[in-house]
């Protein structure tokens, strides 16, 4: 099988990989450029002598003539940020399949993963479908559910479930595709929803929301962005948590929403709506991650004012 991969970071990486691993060609590489760290993608490709390209849109008539000149069977979207137009997806012989970690057409958009942590599902997974001009609303090829534990952040819900289970199942849709046994179903408009990109907005703690909101919205932003608080005009980030729900008045008589009621070890405890939050890792707005007691913060303090 002749492959193009569109892609990005370690999961585009990733598929290249497997792709290979397994002996198929991978006759191109297409990635957006870099703004940052140097793409793991952009490395593998150019390491393996993979023709590799970083056009700034795909919609450019010389992305749509690399891919053309690279003859492949199957594009496969493996992390794609770029706009993708239908006249680039329809080139590859059995045109071009994508991964979208929800299960479409719940948490259309960039910020899903997070979006279903913060929303207290149970449960998310991956989907395969064939992209259109919309944003993951194309129809849909293969499903795989995951469950959402109780103490899952981002991260380990990325790294640790969807990731993995992503990879392999662009490899089996792939495979479905060029033999002819990929059949795709229109998502179903009624249950859809598309959400924003987690920002600064969306990712500020209110101390006054209930910890069961609180907490869910501390493990969907961790690592990235970072739930955050401030204290004396400056920002910090909440990492490692956890949750403990007050179930008297006692518990809480006397206590400020916001207040830090106490320091254990390394981790500092924080009073908010219905409960607490003790949380392990903090990092200052410009700073490193350090253990909570060491933010310099003393039990009294409020945050969020």
């Amino acid at each position: 099988m002749r492959v193009a991969i569109i892609g990005q970071q370690d999961f585009g990486k990733a598929t290249l990989e497997a792709f290979l691993a397994r002996g198929d060609e991978v006759a191109a590489v297409f990635c957006a450029p870099e703004k940052g760290r140097p793409d793991p993608l952009r490395l593998a490709g150019e390491a393996a002598g993979i023709p590799t390209h970083q056009f700034p849109k795909l919609t450019d008539p010389e992305a749509q003539e690399a891919l053309r000149a690279a003859k492949a069977d199957v594009g496969v979207m493996a992390y794609v940020t770029q706009f993708v137009p239908q006249e680039f997806c329809s080139i590859p012989k059995f045109g071009m399949i994508q991964f979208h970690p929800s299960l479409l057409p719940l948490h259309r958009g960039a910020s899903s993963m997070s979006w279903s942590i913060i929303l207290g599902r149970k449960e998310t997974g991956f989907s395969v479908f064939r992209p259109n001009d919309g944003l993951d609303e194309g129809p849909v090829i293969l499903t795989r559910a995951v469950p959402i534990e109780p103490e899952d952040t981002l991260g380990s819900l990325y790294f640790g479930k969807i990731f993995p289970m992503g990879v392999a199942g662009l490899i089996e849709v792939a495979d479905m595709v060029v033999a002819g046994k990929a059949p795709a179903i229109a998502q179903y408009e009624p249950n859809a929803g598309y959400e924003g990109i987690i920002r600064d907005a969306e990712s500020q703690i209110h101390w006054a929301t209930h910890v069961d909101q609180t907490f869910n919205l501390i493990r969907g932003c961790n690592p990235a962005p970072g739930a955050w608080t401030t204290h004396d005009g400056k920002k910090l980030f909440l990492f490692e948590s956890t949750k403990r729900i007050a179930r008297t008045f006692g518990e809480v008589k006397g206590k400020k929403i916001g207040q830090i009621v106490a320091q254990s070890g390394s981790s500092l405890t924080i009073h908010g709506q219905g409960g607490f939050i003790e949380v392990h890792r903090v990092r200052w707005d410009g700073g490193k991650k350090i253990a909570a007691a060491e933010a310099g913060l003393e039990v009294g303090t409020i945050l969020g004012g």
